[in-house]
């Protein structure tokens, strides 16, 4: 298994070796690597088992860094990284040479992130190359949001993970680029559109891809536990599957259900705090995927900030 622990000197000399490393940020765990190493890239490919016209994130430490690797950088994306970053906020920008196609599945743009942990910005500082690095699980399952997470994942196929303990927003980043002038979002995450909105004004939301996204996490069916997830208003389903006599799990905004065994329900958030439940999210999947259930039910939260990504990841989770 993988060794956990918080020495940055030794996470960089294996990621200079061309290794990969479990690395935390604010949003997800992610699967690093040498973004400039197309071994090191393809690495990233194979361990998580991820199609390759799935593009990657880049990560970098400051906008000097970011400057490096592109050609240019659009006025209307300019001023949300001046605002969001670091943070949970992924450009894409139109990439210089130096960014192997293989990262980027063939797009002239680069998703590029500052990210907001301050352990992965001393190692991202530490580092002459940016890193490569989607979230630390296997291709299509829930993403990792603690260091043992990723052990319990993908502990076999590397050599460490850098502990930055439990990610603050637990959502994937927010990804965003300009289009003809129109500002697009590609995936909804820890940014709300609504923010985006408040700096740059009306911008377009592209629904997920099937395949050959444009931008990393786009495919519908993503995000998903093993179990399968059913969506609905929980009180009729829970109601329907107790008549069936179906051992199911509950995964809910802000409601309990007494009746139920308490190891097979997740509460997000008992105050209906969107920030909470979006921390929880993934955690509450993973805790439920464990249990002694043949399907989990949900049920989708307020459309608005933070709810619009949470109900965006349940809907994917549930896609067949």
């Amino acid at each position: 298994m993988a060794e956990i622990g918080t020495d940055i000197a030794k996470a960089s000399q294996l990621l200079r070796e061309g290794k990969l490393v479990g690395m935390p940020t604010e949003t997800v765990y992610g699967l690093a690597g040498n973004a400039l190493n197309p071994e090191a890239v393809t690495a990233i490919f194979e361990t998580k088992k991820r199609p390759s016209f799935d593009p990657l994130i880049v990560h970098v430490g400051n906008l000097e860094q970011v400057y490096a690797y592109i050609r240019f950088f659009p006025e209307e994306l300019m001023v949300l990284a001046e605002i969001f970053w670091p943070g949970p906020l992924t450009l894409l920008l139109p990439k210089k040479d130096e960014i192997p196609h293989l990262v980027t599945s063939g797009l002239d743009t680069v998703a590029v992130r500052i990210p907001g942990h301050s352990l992965t910005r001393e190692l991202l500082l530490n580092l002459d190359f940016p890193l490569a690095a989607p979230s630390a699980n296997p291709f299509g399952y829930i993403s990792p949001t603690s260091a043992l997470h990723v052990q319990e994942q993908l502990g076999g196929k590397i050599p460490y993970i850098l502990d930055g303990g439990d990610c603050s927003v637990g959502l994937e980043s927010t990804i965003v680029g300009i289009e003809q002038g129109q500002v697009i979002v590609y995936r909804l995450g820890g940014i709300p559109v609504s923010a985006i909105e408040q700096v740059v004004g009306p911008v377009l939301i592209l629904p997920q891809s099937s395949s050959n996204p444009k931008a990393p996490g786009m495919l519908k069916s993503h995000y998903a536990p093993k179990t399968p997830v059913v969506l609905g208003n929980l009180d009729t389903l829970v109601a329907e599957f107790i008549e069936r006599g179906d051992k199911f799990g509950v995964l809910s905004f802000t409601k309990s259900f007494p009746d139920l065994p308490e190891n097979c329900q997740v509460v997000l958030s008992p105050s209906g705090g969107l920030g909470e439940a979006a921390r929880n999210l993934f955690s509450g999947m993973r805790l439920l995927d464990k249990a002694d259930v043949s399907v989990i039910l949900a049920e989708e939260l307020p459309e608005k900030d933070l709810g619009k990504a949470i109900n965006d990841r349940l809907r994917r989770a549930a896609a067949k």
